[in-house]
């Protein structure tokens, strides 16, 4: 009977193994290209093509092959900064607890592989937005070439302005979504670019004053390691004040939408104040990264929803 036993077991272990070794493949691969900064880019992105689809006239269903390739490419061009990224950051990663798990610092994974990656990434998402228009594909590589060379391998090691340059490349997936659609110059494509390029500094600040330890560890001169937290919260107030009339610019979506946005932007500007004369710096640190997360979905998928009424 024991042996009996150990036989169905070692059967069982036997069919577990493989669906095992997918999952820990998967999730290395998840964290190689980043997949939680792809998904978040994408609802940017889809919501540039669907504000583009609107304020054209198209069709969403008559466009479903622009849809494909837009989120298609836009998806591939992220995942490959990231891995680049993660192939350049390997030697810092290792220092701070939410990177030192990733594959390219604890030598599961190749690292020239990862490189490559990346770039096949990179050039099958180009292709791709190729597909949609020429001005889509420019955007993607604009962001790629700041991501990978302006921030990663300059600034990021070098200098607090860092969050700044590194913000360029953040505010690029929403623009890529309205080229796709419309290769031509208009205002809200500019609007979406700088709410996305404002709202990343107070976010990723807010982030480095909770990980300021291990960035210090690291090397990274983020500026609450450089200047402290006191300065980081009065710029990050600023940051978040420079938003408040940018929803303004996009009267046309209505009054509902304008009344979300302008509370969320003022519920942020408030907690950002709370921060002045709370004396745990880190557990506001804690609320404003958090609000910055709600307020980027809520703010985006708003817009969406303005133009189904």
């Amino acid at each position: 009977m024991a042996d009996l036993k150990a036989v169905h077991q070692a059967a069982a272990d036997a069919g577990h193994r493989p669906q095992a070794g997918v999952k820990a493949l998967w999730k290395e691969w998840s964290s190689v290209v980043k997949i939680g900064i792809v998904n978040s880019n994408l609802i940017t992105t889809f919501a540039g093509m669907w504000l583009a689809f609107y304020f054209t006239g198209e069709h969403f269903l008559e466009n479903l092959h622009l849809v494909f390739f837009t989120l298609f490419g836009a998806a591939l061009v992220i995942a490959g900064s990231c891995s680049i990224n993660n192939f350049i950051d390997r030697d810092i990663d290792r220092y701070m607890e939410r990177t030192k798990a990733r594959p390219t610092v604890t030598g599961t994974m190749d690292p020239r592989r990862v490189l490559w990656l990346g770039a096949a990434l990179v050039v099958i998402g180009e292709m791709s937005l190729l597909m949609t228009t020429v001005t889509a594909a420019v955007v993607g590589l604009i962001g790629v070439v700041t991501y990978v060379f302006l921030y990663t391998l300059w600034t990021k090691r070098h200098y607090t302005i860092n969050t700044v340059v590194g913000s360029i490349s953040g505010a690029v997936p929403p623009v890529i979504g309205w080229t796709a659609v419309d290769p031509d110059f208009h205002i809200v494509p500019l609007i979406l670019f700088l709410i996305m390029f404002l709202w990343q500094p107070p976010h990723f600040l807010a982030l480095a004053m909770k990980r300021c330890e291990e960035y210090r560890a690291a090397g990274i001169p983020m500026l609450p390691v450089v200047h402290g937290f006191a300065m980081t919260k009065r710029q990050i107030i600023v940051w978040v004040a420079c938003l408040l009339p940018l929803p303004f610019y996009l009267f046309s979506l209505g009054v509902p939408f304008l009344t979300v946005a302008t509370l969320l932007n003022v519920g942020w500007l408030l907690l950002g104040l709370a921060g002045l004369k709370m004396k745990d710096d880190i557990k506001w640190a804690k609320w404003m990264f958090v609000y910055s997360l709600n307020y980027l979905t809520i703010l985006f998928v708003a817009m969406v929803i303005a133009t189904l009424w």
